[in-house]
């Protein structure tokens, strides 16, 4: 067959498949269900290793969906100035090719499952606009150099205009559904696309970014609750910037961080020669965080005294430095987080029931990663960037075994603790495998075997004897999790997850019900 003929052929099918997968987009519930479909398509379609729809933000590559890549790479993000690659997609106003001998490093190195020992050598970026405006891209990759050769540019063209316009769509929903949330605020309710994200696609997680949406705009007080490390700090601060005062500061408080003979000072300030040591004013948290927020980090460890002092500042918007007799007027919303039972507490007597109430208008739970499952990966990925950025390396690639391990995990030390681990291997891993390509292996992670993920057990998918289990009851328990985990990744759409499994939605519901899923 001659290049001619492959071309006519690709533009053949580029129009009937292209036009089937636009239909297709219409009948999607989410926009994570409409990338999926627009990316699982489109790889069918161009025959390439892997694929990644791009959201663009603030210098920031994120994606959105992928396909035949390592399942990590949708927590991963990409700033341009640390990308070269696609720094250059951004800059390009149309088709990218890069040659298979490009000195400029592949994002997507050791990062395609079965080739993380290989580069990538087909290489094209597509720049998706709308209104002249970079809103994302579309990457296409082969390990064939010649793979994406006799793909015109007019029909990637065609290719990167059904992506701009999904991409578009996604984005103008988004807008007006924030609009209904927040029909006033003058902040944004996403979340920052650097170190204040909030990583998960986890239903827990989603459920959490829609309850944090709601309260965002509003001027209540809210109790962030959870254990150590989950993250109720971000939680704060997401809060905040998706509020009418995001615009004012945000003051930050531990505590258990202060002795009791100096947290009234911290808090409400003082005068000079109020005690020993008061040489000059002092503003306190509070007259700091005038019209704006203040996080109270770790409120249950607060003494009785300082609680009811804090109380008539919540009821009364009124304060009193300590050693003044005159009265301070303040506009405060509290924010405070615990990751005690304060319920517990108040019935033991330890915590004021009258601030509880006034604190937990709207109280927000933030899940232990082992709830999380779906988003250790994701996690993983994204710690793994920021360590790769931090150490100069050129890929930091976690092997599937590797994610088995973080994924069977029980975390006792939620996100900070996977934090930690990944950082702590990347140090390892460099150690032994210089400061190039790393590979990071279970090896370098000194995890404790004596608390596995309660809901996984990785080994329970070996071979192992035929008497300890059956054929049956093994395949049953592999469809059950498989079934569980990709109708979570899908926002418990059933539709879409027949879709990503491939099966027929009637037999997927027939089988669900049958393995008790459903």
């Amino acid at each position: 067959m001659t290049m001619t003929q492959i071309t006519v052929n690709f533009m053949s099918l580029s129009i009937e498949t292209l036009s089937h997968i636009a239909i297709e987009l219409q009948s999607g519930i989410s926009s994570q269900d409409r990338f999926a479909r627009l990316i699982n398509g489109l790889r069918r379609l161009l025959c390439c290793d892997a694929l990644a729809l791009l959201g663009y933000e603030q210098q920031l590559f994120r994606p959105l969906a992928t396909a035949g890549l390592s399942p990590d790479v949708l927590g991963r993000r990409f700033r341009l100035s640390e990308h070269p690659r696609l720094e250059a997609i951004a800059r390009a106003g149309d088709v990218v090719r890069f040659p298979a001998d490009s000195q400029l490093p592949d994002p997507y190195d050791g990062l395609v499952p079965g080739h993380q020992q290989f580069k990538v050598h087909a290489c094209i970026g597509l720049p998706l606009f709308t209104d002249q405006n970079l809103i994302g891209a579309l990457t296409l990759d082969g390990m064939d150099p010649h793979q994406l050769d006799h793909f015109s540019d007019e029909e990637l063209r065609l290719v990167a205009a059904l992506s701009s316009v999904a991409l578009s769509n996604a984005l103008l929903v988004e807008r007006l559904e924030r609009q209904v949330i927040a029909p006033v605020s003058t902040g944004r309710l996403s979340p920052a696309v650097d170190g204040d994200e909030m990583i998960g696609l986890s239903s827990v997680m989603q459920q959490l970014k829609k309850e944090l949406d709601i309260v965002a705009n509003s001027d209540l007080n809210v109790l962030i609750t959870g254990e150590t490390g989950v993250g109720k700090e971000l939680v704060a601060r997401a809060i905040h910037q998706g509020s009418p005062r995001a615009a004012k500061p945000l003051i930050y408080l531990n505590c258990a961080a202060l002795p009791e003979s100096v947290a009234e000072s911290e808090l409400f300030g003082h005068v000079k020669g109020a005690f020993t040591g008061a040489i000059h004013h002092r503003i306190g948290k509070f007259e700091l965080a005038d019209n704006g927020t203040l996080f109270l980090d770790e409120i249950g460890e607060l003494s009785l005294t300082l609680q009811a002092k804090l109380l008539r500042v919540l009821q009364y918007g009124d304060l009193q430095r300590v050693g003044d007799d005159q009265n301070l007027r303040v506009n405060v919303r509290v924010l405070a987080a615990t990751n005690r039972v304060l319920k517990d507490a108040v019935v033991a007597g330890e915590f004021r029931a009258d601030l509880f109430h006034r604190l937990s208008v709207f109280p927000l739970h933030v899940p232990p990663l082992r709830e999380r499952e779906l988003d250790i990966t994701l996690l993983a990925g994204f710690f793994c960037e920021r360590s790769r950025v931090a150490m100069g390396l050129s890929s930091l690639v976690l092997t599937p075994a590797t994610l088995a391990v973080l994924t069977a995990n029980r975390w006792p030390g939620n996100v900070r603790e996977l934090e930690h681990a990944i950082y702590r291997a990347t140090v390892l891993a460099r150690a032994e495998q210089g400061s190039g390509d790393i590979l990071l292996k279970p090896q370098h992670f000194a995890l404790d075997a004596a608390h596995p993920h309660p809901a996984v057990d990785h080994q329970q998918y070996l071979l192992k004897p035929i008497d300890l289990v059956s054929l049956r009851q093994g395949t049953d328990d592999y469809q059950r999790r498989l079934i569980r985990l990709t109708l979570d990744s899908c926002g418990h759409n059933w539709s879409a997850c027949a879709r990503q499994l491939a099966m027929d939605p009637g037999n997927l519901h027939r089988l669900a019900k049958r393995l008790g899923v459903k």
